[in-house]
């Protein structure tokens, strides 16, 4: 019988390639150079930032100047993840030294949110302004508002001013808001043309928050109690001032978080306001104040949290909903306000050290990472990443700097004048 495999081997005889070993050498044709920075991605993604490092780096230096700045800009992402700064901000700086490629745009952007970091405020500025020359019409809002909160950190008021309103300019319409506006409106006024005499007819009977109900398993009443609100006798002022005050805070929260966030907070605030109903009052409520609470406590949280860029209508929201405060009624069909408000996801440093960072987010200064090694800023000859004996990265691990860290080093030679040929990087 014969044992011998067939002609070329089975695939686990075959002579290893770059894309099963980035560290051999020699000339890449432009598919595999594509290949590698595909497999670049998927090991990114998947949160092997040390391996997708690696294979990044080994297209640096492909003769085609946009697969060259790809694999620079992915590089740059895998360090910043691996928590080496400055390091990823030299990288992509080197994408900016490189003629002008799609990779440009979001190297500025990486660049300016670093600065932001570092309380380089006119740095990101300049950065953003570059970003905003590149950025894709559905960018430029965001990129607007940004460049409007930098200016009203710096004192430049009128600028702040100039930028927000360039950031209105570019909003989508709050049309889930509206959604939510009008759907209320049309159960109310149907629960109203449903009653009859002292009978506050089915449409009330099916959505309100009976507390009976609800202790029997009927949970939507949950939720449903926000489409209805009180009958007609005070209903109107009921109705208008919740009305109102959704009117004014839904598209700030939509605006800042979108649509499905919206969505989501609102449903949960109905929840948590209807929870506090049930367990603190007997009588059946009606109406959406909880909800919209919770949609004001998320705006208070963002002020205090995010540091958001927040116009004269946002600045002025606390104000008229005082005002809408004092108008709405103090009845228990109303009392649905709910015991805490959610906060949204701080964007600060610490609380996204390490895997999963991302390059965009802006953050104060941070605590500071181990030491570990260094590189020269800029001449991107030589990248050191270390890694600890438990596995984790250099800055995670218990006793900085690291002392018994294994190094994977990554060594490119500074690029020679003119253009680069292909495989020189090895």
């Amino acid at each position: 019988m014969n044992d011998q495999p067939p002609p070329g081997g089975r695939p686990e005889d075959r002579p290893p390639t770059v894309l099963d070993d980035p560290s051999i050498t020699g000339p890449l044709d432009r598919a595999t150079a594509i290949a590698l920075l595909a497999r670049a991605d998927e090991l990114l993604a998947g949160g092997d930032f040390l391996d997708a490092a690696r294979y990044y780096s080994r297209v640096v230096g492909f003769d085609e100047v946009a697969v060259t700045a790809g694999a620079l800009l992915g590089l740059g992402n895998a360090l910043y993840r691996l928590d080496r700064d400055e390091e990823a901000e030299a990288t992509w700086e080197e994408v900016l030294r490189l003629p002008e490629t799609p990779s440009t745009y979001q190297a500025w952007r990486h660049l300016a949110a670093t600065r932001v970091r570092q309380r380089d405020l006119r740095g990101a500025i300049a950065a953003y302004r570059e970003a905003d020359r590149r950025a894709p019409a559905g960018d430029k809002a965001e990129i607007a508002n940004r460049l409007g909160w930098l200016a009203k950190e710096t004192g430049d008021t009128r600028g702040a001013r100039r930028q927000f309103a360039r950031g209105r300019r570019g909003e989508p319409l709050p049309l889930v808001t509206y959604l939510i506006i009008a759907a209320t409106v049309v159960t109310t006024v149907t629960a109203w043309s449903a009653i009859s005499g002292d009978q506050l007819g089915p449409v009330y009977a099916w959505l309100e928050l009976n507390k009976a109900a609800v202790a029997s398993g009927e949970y939507w009443r949950l939720f449903t109690v926000t489409l209805v609100h009180a009958p007609p006798d005070f209903g109107y002022i009921h109705l208008l001032t919740n009305m109102y005050a959704l009117y004014l805070v839904g598209p700030i929260v939509e605006q800042i978080y979108g649509w499905p966030r919206l969505l989501l907070m609102y449903v949960a605030s109905a929840a948590a306001g209807s929870t506090a109903s049930f367990l603190f009052t007997p009588e059946s409520s009606v109406g959406a104040s909880g909800a919209i609470f919770g949609l004001f406590g998320v705006v208070f949280a963002v002020s205090r949290t995010h540091h958001p860029m927040l116009d004269r209508r946002s600045r002025a929201l606390f104000a008229m909903a005082g005002a809408a405060g004092i108008l709405a009624p103090e009845r228990p069909e109303d009392s649905q306000r709910p015991p805490g408000v959610g906060r949204g996801r701080p964007r600060r440093r610490d609380r996204r050290r390490g895997r999963g960072r991302d390059p965009d987010v802006w953050a104060g200064p941070g605590a500071g990472a181990c030491p570990g090694p260094q590189t020269a800023r800029g001449n991107f000859g030589r990248i050191t990443l270390t890694r600890a004996p438990c596995g984790a990265t250099c800055s995670a691990c218990a006793e900085p700097p690291c002392a018994a860290a294994s190094s994977l080093t990554i060594a490119r030679p500074s690029p020679a004048p003119g253009p680069v040929r292909a495989g020189s990087a090895r």
